[in-house]
């Protein structure tokens, strides 16, 4: 019972963990940042394996998915680092999400709760031609909080998941070791057992000739 309860609250945390990473993939797709899309896909494929050595008992592939969640959670809390501009990071930076391949920015930023977008005519004179000038107003919540908030989700998630992980690959050791300690007795049994009719044999086959040249020599004085 204990095994199925680990192992189904541990498949019920990684189908949480998918649904809320493909969520945070398309939003981090709209707002091109390769960075965290990159890590996204790598977490739904470790995910996707740890499931699969759950549902499958597989120690080795729900070992390796409680490792990945130990790297995980470090991106996340980098991330939240990054929002919230711990010491030298600033969030207006291109090069660590984007890799300079796009400019940075947050899909909630224009499209958070309660955010007016209005575009400013002419745009400044430092302004790239190929971009729009906009002034953002009215939101609710300001975009790194929410990413933030994304954030602190996957690394509670990321920390149950791990909780449970283990405990799953314990119980899976553990029922290894009873079968493994229950063939290993009924082979010894089954050896026995031979042994002993080994015995019997040995023990009998000297009587039963006995007793046939017996018959033997009755027959030929008759």
């Amino acid at each position: 019972m204990g095994c199925c309860s680990g192992r189904c609250t541990l498949a019920f945390i990684c189908g949480m963990q998918l649904v809320s990473v493909l969520e945070r993939q398309v939003i981090d797709f709209l707002g091109y940042q390769w960075a965290p899309i990159l890590t996204n896909f790598l977490h739904i494929i470790v995910v996707i394996l740890g499931l699969f050595g759950t549902i499958q008992f597989r120690p080795r592939y729900v070992t390796g998915y409680a490792a990945w969640l130990v790297v995980w959670m470090t991106w996340n809390v980098f991330i939240i680092c990054f929002y919230l501009e711990v010491g030298d990071l600033s969030r207006d930076s291109d090069l660590v999400l984007t890799f300079n391949l796009s400019m940075h920015r947050s899909w909630w930023m224009e499209n958070g709760p309660g955010c007016r977008v209005t575009p400013i005519t002419p745009p400044p004179s430092w302004a790239p031609e190929d971009h729009r000038y906009i002034s953002i107003s009215g939101c609710l919540m300001d975009f790194q909080f929410i990413e933030v908030a994304h954030s602190s989700l996957q690394i509670l998630l990321a920390l149950v998941g791990f909780i449970y992980a283990c405990y799953v690959v314990k119980l899976i050791s553990e029922e290894e070791d009873s079968w493994s300690s229950m063939a290993e007795t009924l082979l010894r049994l089954f050896d026995c057992s031979m042994n002993q009719q080994e015995t019997l044999t040995v023990y009998t086959r000297p009587f039963l000739h006995k007793r046939i040249h017996t018959k033997k020599e009755s027959f030929m004085h008759q």
